[in-house]
C-alpha cells in the first residue's frame, strides 16, 4: 500500500428530518445565501422545511444553476454574494448545485480572473466562504469531498479543480428527500457511484486490502440496490443504502493509498461539455470500453473484479475478463442507460473534435500510468461508436 494522509472535515447527518438540526451548525449571526437548482426542491417541500430551520437567520435566495453547472451563471450568483455581504453558503441539491456553490465560495473571494482556478494547471484557492449542503441527488459524493466540476459554455469546457477550502462543513443526507427524483436521476446516481468506485479499484494490485475489500462492498450494494431504486423509489431502506454508498464512494476513503485511473471521468467530460450528454451517460459509454482498451495493464485487478463482484470463477483469465466487461455493460443498461455513442446520435465524425478538445485541456497522458495518449483515447472513443 502506498503512503497517505486522510483528511475530510465534513460533519455528516444522515437520517429523516436531518434538516431541522443545521441551525446548530451556522452561526446565527450569519448572513446565509441558499441555492439550488429547478423548482424540485420547492415542490417537495425540502426548501420549506430549510426555511423553517433557519428561522431568524438573514437569508438569500439564488436559483437556477444547472445540471453541469456553467460559470457564466454561477458568476451571477458571486456578484449577489458581494452586493449583500453574504458569509455562509448552502447548498440544497444535487452535485451540480454543491459543486457550483463550491465555485462561488472560492470565485468570491479569489483575487483575479475565477476562471483561472479552472483553466490548466489551476491557480490554488487560498481561502474561501463556508458552506454546508442538503443533499437531494446521491450521485456524485460532492457532499463530503473538496472537488469541483464547472462547465464554461463559451468555451465548450468542462473542467475540475480541487481544495481544501471548499469541504462542505456539514451535509445532510436524508433518504425521503430522495423519494420523488425521476427515474432517469436515479439511474444516473447508482451509475456515477458505480464508477466513482471503479476508477479507485481497476488499477494495479498495491496490497490495499482494506480499500479492496470497501470498493467492492459499495459496488456490490450499488448492484444490488440500485435496480430496487428504479422499482420501488420509496423503499427507505434501499434508498439510503444507495444514498451512503454514493457518498462514500468518492469521500476519499477508498482511494487513500491506491493508484487512481480517472480517465473514464475526463473523456466523459468532453463528450457532455460538446454534445450535452449526462455525466453518467458519458460513464457508462466510455468504461466498458476503456476497460477493454486498457485490459493488460489492468489485468490483474480485472481478474479480481470478474471473480470477486461478478462471480466468474471458471474459464480462464481472458473469458473470465470478458465477461466481466460484459457484465459490466449489462448492469448500466439494466439501469436503464445507454451504453454506445450512437445511441445519443454521436458518430465517427465527432472524435477529431473530441481528440482536439482533450488536447487542449491537457488529457494527453490519463489513467494510473498516465499510458492513455490521445491515440488510445481515440481507440477508446472509437471502440464506444
Amino acid at each position: 500500500m502506498l503512503d497517505f494522509n486522510f483528511k475530510n472535515p465534513t460533519n455528516i447527518l444522515f437520517g429523516k428530518g436531518k434538516i431541522a438540526t443545521i441551525k446548530e451548525c451556522i452561526p446565527s449571526e450569519s448572513r446565509v445565501l441558499v441555492l439550488y437548482g429547478g423548482g424540485s426542491v420547492k415542490k417537495n417541500g425540502t426548501l420549506d422545511e430549510v426555511f423553517a430551520a433557519l428561522h431568524g437567520y438573514t437569508l438569500f435566495e439564488f436559483s437556477g444553476i444547472e445540471p453541469n453547472p456553467s460559470y457564466e451563471t454561477l458568476m451571477k450568483a458571486v456578484e449577489l454574494v458581494h452586493k449583500e455581504s453574504i458569509d455562509f453558503l448552502l447548498a440544497v441539491g444535487g452535485g451540480s448545485v454543491i459543486d457550483g456553490t463550491k465555485f462561488i465560495a472560492a470565485a468570491a473571494l479569489f483575487e483575479g480572473e475565477p476562471w483561472s482556478i479552472l483553466e490548466k494547471g489551476g491557480t490554488p484557492v487560498k481561502k474561501a466562504l463556508p458552506m454546508g449542503t442538503v443533499l437531494t441527488l446521491p450521485a456524485t459524493g460532492s457532499e463530503m469531498n473538496c472537488g469541483s466540476v464547472i462547465t464554461r459554455k463559451s468555451l465548450q469546457a468542462k473542467l475540475a479543480f480541487m481544495s481544501p477550502h471548499v469541504f462542505p462543513l456539514f451535509s445532510v443526507l436524508d433518504p425521503e428527500k430522495t423519494y420523488t427524483l425521476p427515474l432517469r436521476q436515479i439511474s444516473n446516481g447508482v451509475v456515477d457511484a458505480f464508477v466513482h468506485v471503479v476508477e479507485q479499484y481497476l488499477t494495479y494490485p498495491v496490497n490495499a486490502k482494506i480499500q479492496d475489500r470497501f470498493a467492492e462492498g459499495l459496488l456490490l450494494t450499488l448492484i444490488e440496490e440500485g435496480p430496487k431504486a428504479l422499482e420501488n423509489p420509496k423503499d427507505y431502506e434501499v434508498r439510503s443504502n444507495l444514498m451512503w454508498a454514493s457518498t462514500l464512494a468518492l469521500n476519499g476513503l477508498i482511494g487513500a493509498g491506491v493508484p487512481q485511473d480517472w480517465a473514464t471521468h475526463m473523456i466523459g467530460h468532453e463528450l457532455t461539455a460538446m454534445h450535452g450528454l449526462d455525466h453518467a451517460q458519458t460513464l457508462a459509454v466510455i468504461l466498458p470500453n476503456l476497460l477493454e482498451v486498457c485490459r493488460q495493464g489492468k489485468r490483474e485487478k480485472l481478474i479480481q473484479y470478474a471473480e470477486r463482484i461478478w462471480g466468474f470463477n471458471e474459464g480462464d483469465n481472458d473469458q473470465r475478463i470478458d465477461a466481466a466487461i460484459d457484465q459490466t455493460r449489462k448492469f448500466f443498461e439494466r439501469m436503464q442507460i445507454k451504453t454506445r455513442l450512437s445511441d445519443y446520435g454521436i458518430g465517427t465524425d465527432s472524435i477529431p473534435d473530441l481528440e482536439e478538445k482533450l488536447k487542449a485541456h491537457g488529457m494527453i497522458r490519463l489513467g494510473e500510468r498516465q499510458e492513455i495518449t490521445l491515440d488510445v483515447s481515440r481507440k477508446i472513443l472509437e471502440l464506444s461508436l
